[in-house]
């Protein structure tokens, strides 16, 4: 059974360390590219690693909670240089302070109202100083205020604000409800507001560079390891010829475009057997060349014919002939290569193949005299006598064993003077050549002679080429292309029956 090339053979037990090493590396390569994909996606995804809600309609108040992801803002938020913006937590400290202060006390005490009026004044001026711009989420606004208006049915969502935080709505409408529409739809939208610093570049403060350090100095170590090892397997090679094979490494070592990481961890996990890509590249790579075979060689099939009508059209076709001789060949070796593998195999058809059929030809032989004796021969009449159908049988055999036994031993003998160096033929067999190509262009030379033949060989390679291309177009489509090679891939064999004796 044929081995999958993605199944690799048992590695050595010299290189098992190796291979542990190797495996070892890809695991950290792949932790460093999931911890880069967090990095670069991290500030636009901040709202979801905070609250670990998922929302499926973003214009919806829908919330999936997904409470087991850890919460890694607190880790993230200072590499980034992000603090809670001021405004925002003055809201926070307040609305908690007047939840504590309503779910302890109701509407009965002086100190509610007065929580209720500053809560209200809070989220006009939320509203009038839009902070969220600084964070780059000028959508969050509107939809704190698209909420607060379908929690109320009015137009202004400051006049909503206020009604919501009124004495009079509370009385009607229990905190406790209320409280849920605070905490689920209006905080989580001041909590994502925050504040990044700024460096000495003006650029956002951005310190992820000390965790990924590391990681590349581990990846630059492992990179000139790769490298030594080749050194020690072939040890002509130079030191940038071995780091220069490492070179899909590269992107491992660049502090920018680091998403291209992808390509050398999915090459590191396959080398270390820790992931098979081989089937689906196969598969893809099956598509993708069954798909440009069919233009590929429709592409070479009507270059070639153009080659040879260009070729035939060519008025120097007469000396292109005549260039065909011994005398004008740039290329000697060549002619003698040419001469050597005829003197190679002629010798072995005429002595040794030729003799080993002597059965099969004298049969042959005999059958087709025996049937010419039968036709032209002997008359009706006379086939009836007895014993005259034994004689034409070994007549017909003896015929045929000295018709073959004489060509065979003259092509044997033919055989073996062809074997032997001859300068005398070798001489007399280039000049015969010679003069067939210089009669042949001579009479090519002849106008009527040159042009109708060109003439003629243009249009049959023209219909050719038609007739080929439409034969082409007519086989089917890249699909039924690809599933005659699933056939002929995954298809068990059909033996051939054998004949009982």
């Amino acid at each position: 059974m044929i081995r999958p090339r993605w199944q690799a053979l048992k590695p050595r037990r010299g290189l098992l360390n190796w291979r542990r090493w190797d495996q070892a590396i890809a695991v950290i390569a792949a932790v460093n590219l999931t911890w880069v994909a967090i990095d670069l996606t991290y500030i636009p995804l901040r709202n979801f690693w905070l609250q670990r809600n998922l929302y499926p309609v973003p214009s919806l108040p829908w919330v999936v909670p997904l409470p087991w992801l850890p919460d890694i803002t607190p880790l993230l938020d200072p590499l980034k240089g992000i603090e809670p913006h001021r405004d925002a937590e003055a809201y926070l400290k307040a609305y908690g302070a007047l939840d504590r202060a309503l779910q302890q006390n109701g509407l009965s005490t002086a100190e509610s109202t007065d929580l209720l009026e500053r809560q209200a004044a809070l989220t006009t001026a939320l509203m009038d100083s839009n902070p969220f711009i600084s964070s780059g989420q000028a959508g969050a606004l509107e939809k704190f205020k698209n909420r607060l208006r379908a929690r109320t049915g009015l137009e202004s969502a400051r006049e909503s604000a206020n009604l919501l935080l009124s004495p009079d709505h509370l009385e009607q409408s229990p905190w406790s409800q209320e409280r849920q529409f605070w905490s689920q739809q209006i905080l989580p939208l001041v909590e994502s507001n925050y504040w990044r610093s700024i460096d000495e570049n003006g650029r956002p403060s951005d310190l992820s560079w000390r965790i990924d350090t590391p990681f590349q100095l581990l990846f630059l170590f492992d990179i000139l390891l790769r490298a030594w090892r080749l050194k020690q397997r072939y040890g002509a090679i130079g030191w940038r010829d071995a780091l220069l094979r490492r070179w899909i490494d590269l992107p491992l070592l660049l502090p920018f475009a680091r998403w291209l990481r992808v390509v050398p961890v999915t090459e590191r996990l396959c080398g270390a057997g820790l992931l098979q890509l081989e089937p689906l590249r196969a598969v893809i790579s099956r598509g993708v060349v069954a798909l440009l075979a069919v233009e590929l060689f429709e592409v070479i099939a009507i270059r070639v014919v153009d080659a040879l009508q260009q070729l035939i059209r060519s008025p120097q076709l007469p000396e292109r002939i005549r260039g065909l001789c011994s005398y004008q060949s740039s290329d000697l070796n060549e002619e003698r290569e040419v001469i050597e593998l005829l003197r190679l195999w002629l010798p072995l058809l005429l002595t040794r193949i030729g003799p080993a059929m002597r059965p099969q030809l004298q049969a042959v032989i005999s059958h087709l005299v025996q049937q010419s004796l039968d036709r032209n021969v002997v008359p009706d009449a006379l086939r009836r006598l007895p014993g005259l159908q034994n004689a034409e049988s070994e007549f017909s055999r003896q015929l045929a064993e000295s018709m073959v036994a004489s060509v065979l031993d003259l092509s044997k003998g033919a055989g073996n003077r062809i074997g032997q160096r001859d300068p005398v033929l070798e001489s007399l067999s280039s000049e015969a050549l010679d003069r067939l190509w210089e009669e042949l262009a001579h009479t090519l030379e002849q106008e009527p002679v040159l042009s109708r033949s060109q003439d003629l060989l243009v249009a049959l390679l023209e219909e050719i080429k038609r007739a080929s291309f439409r034969q082409i177009r007519d086989q089917g489509d890249v699909d039924a292309l690809i599933s005659e090679l699933d056939g002929l891939n995954f298809s068990p064999g059909v033996p051939t029956p054998k004949d009982q004796a």
